[in-house]
């Protein structure tokens, strides 16, 4: 009788263990809203959207892999080409642009919310341009460097509590969502790069990249300070980078080989980041959440 009721009692555990639900199952999320700029919006990938075609916002961003991956319905994506801190409280002006505060689309409800921001308030496009061009006179050297020198680490500096402004305003308008700040794939290899298909000197190259660390650095910083998530595609994109083979790179050259905008993500790169944060919401990887 003992051994009866012993294995009829494993057997009744081990179902209730296939089917209840356990604690640490991922949660469903409902309500979805998309924040930031041009890494999020996925400019010149097919397919773009209309709202507005000035946001240049793909199907194919991460953000969109991502709701489709959690099965979310109800999605916002007001992420937008060329979009700043200040762009997320305030109406962004000017072409790329569009006609209301990034926030405006939190609600009380939501509950997820993924940011990415801040490469455009230390001028990234500036950077790229005028270091290329330096570059393409200079490839042996550091002509980058020796413009900026300690410039670009001020620069981050002084966005940090810009972005923790963004932070505070996200915490203000949907206060129970769940909050992720997903930095930025890798632009560079960590040395040497590529001449003259990327004409960055080669002594410009690890510089720019440790400054692409100090950028993630501080928005993990920050994303920690908020209590939010942090996910960090630099982390998952070595050999990724704009010098890699078109076939293996997730972010495009000055010259694209897909479809995407110059030192952009590709699909394959907005794929890769979309599958990341989503295995990072059903782990326990994610932190400060």
């Amino acid at each position: 009788m003992t051994r009866r009721v012993t294995v009829v009692s494993l057997l009744t555990a081990l179902i209730a263990a296939i089917v209840v639900p356990t604690a640490s199952a991922a949660p469903q999320y409902r309500n979805y809203v998309s924040l930031g700029d041009s890494f999020v919006s996925g400019p010149f990938i097919p397919l773009q959207r209309l709202d507005p075609l000035s946001c240049f916002k793909s199907t194919q961003n991460y953000p969109s892999v991502l709701a489709r991956k959690l099965g979310i319905t109800n999605f916002t994506d007001i992420s937008c080409g060329g979009a700043q801190t200040k762009d997320m409280a305030g109406v962004q002006t000017g072409f790329p642009g569009q006609s209301v505060p990034q926030l405006s689309a939190l609600k009380p409800g939501t509950d997820l919310v993924t940011v990415s921001i801040g490469g455009n308030d230390i001028g990234f496009s500036e950077i790229i341009t005028t270091c290329a061009s330096r570059g393409l006179t200079d490839p042996h050297g550091a002509p980058c460097k020796a413009l900026y020198g300690d410039e670009l680490a001020q620069r981050i500096n002084a966005t940090a509590p810009k972005v923790a402004d963004v932070l505070k305003g996200i915490k203000q308008r949907s206060p129970n969502a769940r909050v992720v700040v997903v930095g930025y794939l890798r632009i560079l290899p960590p040395s040497q790069g590529c001449w003259p298909l990327v004409p960055i000197a080669s002594g410009d190259v690890p510089y720019l990249d440790d400054m692409q660390k100090l950028l993630n650095g501080m928005l993990a910083a920050q994303a920690k300070a908020a209590g939010a998530g942090w996910v960090n595609p630099y982390d998952i994109s070595l050999g990724r980078d704009v010098c890699a083979a078109p076939w293996d790179k997730w972010v495009e050259g000055l010259i694209p080989t897909r479809l995407a905008f110059p030192v952009h993500p590709n699909a394959s790169g907005m794929a890769a980041v979309g599958k990341q944060v989503a295995a990072a919401l059903a782990g326990t990887e994610l932190a400060g959440v």
